[in-house]
């Protein structure tokens, strides 16, 4: 049992399929976290992809990973917390979330019901190995990773957290989690990394598998989409606006004249919880 926190309440939003766990601050965080490998278990808990720490007073969030760990970034994540800023803060249709590291624009573009639609700002993206941070020099167009699946070629990005973008491999889910976790942990990658497969349909479209930094599989995730835009861009393979395509639904990612990218889509207001934290211990 622990002292001092029991009852918390909860609410579950999901973005095409990439759901999270919203719990509104102030509150005893650092009792929480270390029960998210239970809470967001799939079979013995609530299930979700992690858990997004809102501060209404300052429109920030911290977002964690369902192993704890904290993530630096997570597009679907932000689009959630945006969509739970609207429907039970008030929210207007412009403002600011603020994440570790900086602030994120946030432009709402339709409210229907429980789901909100809304453009989020990504940033510039980096292909600095350093800003993932990755064992390699300068801005590599791409890199070479041994395996125990085999060799891969990949192109590194940083949409403000790390991304591997694998090259000429079969998209599929099979596939995804033969190389996930390999690439993931690899030694290239000191704090470990997201990965996406890839291939490019035509000018305007991609179609991806996402293996996710400390959650693993998953439907979707809005800065792997951001990232397989920016290294197909980079590549020459698309033009400035695609459609990321992944097995919960597409994003729409463009780039911007600044050279940051832009990327729109849905989330959508599952259900509430209040949970004893008890139960979980």
């Amino acid at each position: 049992m622990i002292e001092g926190l029991m009852r918390i309440d909860l609410i579950k939003y999901q973005a095409l399929g990439n759901d999270y766990l919203v719990y509104d601050l102030p509150g005893d965080l650092d009792r929480l976290i270390p029960l998210l490998p239970l809470l967001c278990d799939r079979n013995r808990g609530l299930g979700s992809d992690g858990l997004l720490a809102f501060d209404p007073t300052k429109m920030s969030v911290r977002i964690f990973n369902p192993d704890s760990s904290e993530a630096q970034k997570s597009g679907n994540g932000l689009r959630i917390t945006a969509a739970h800023a609207v429907l039970e803060h008030g929210a207007g249709d412009r403002f600011e979330l603020t994440t570790r590291d900086r602030a994120n624009q946030v432009r709402i573009l339709a409210k229907n019901g429980a789901e909100i639609v809304s453009e989020l700002d990504i940033g510039r993206p980096s292909f600095r190995a350093a800003d993932l941070p990755a064992r390699f020099e300068g801005e590599p167009d791409r890199v070479t990773l041994d395996t125990a699946a085999g060799r891969v070629e990949a192109m590194l990005v940083s949409v403000g957290n790390p991304h591997c973008v694998v090259f000429g491999e079969p998209v599929t889910r099979e596939r995804c989690l033969e190389l996930g976790p390999l690439i993931e942990n690899h030694e290239a990658f000191p704090e470990r990394t997201n990965v996406q497969l890839f291939e490019v349909i035509d000018r305007a479209r991609a179609r991806v598998e996402i293996w996710e930094r400390g959650a693993g599989y998953t439907l979707t995730s809005g800065t792997s989409a951001s990232a397989v835009a920016a290294a197909c861009m980079r590549a020459g393979l698309v033009d400035d606006r695609v459609t990321i395509q992944m097995p919960g639904g597409n994003l729409e990612v463009q780039r911007g004249k600044a050279g940051n990218l832009i990327q729109s889509g849905p989330a959508r207001r599952v259900y509430r919880a209040s949970a004893d934290l008890s139960d979980f211990t």
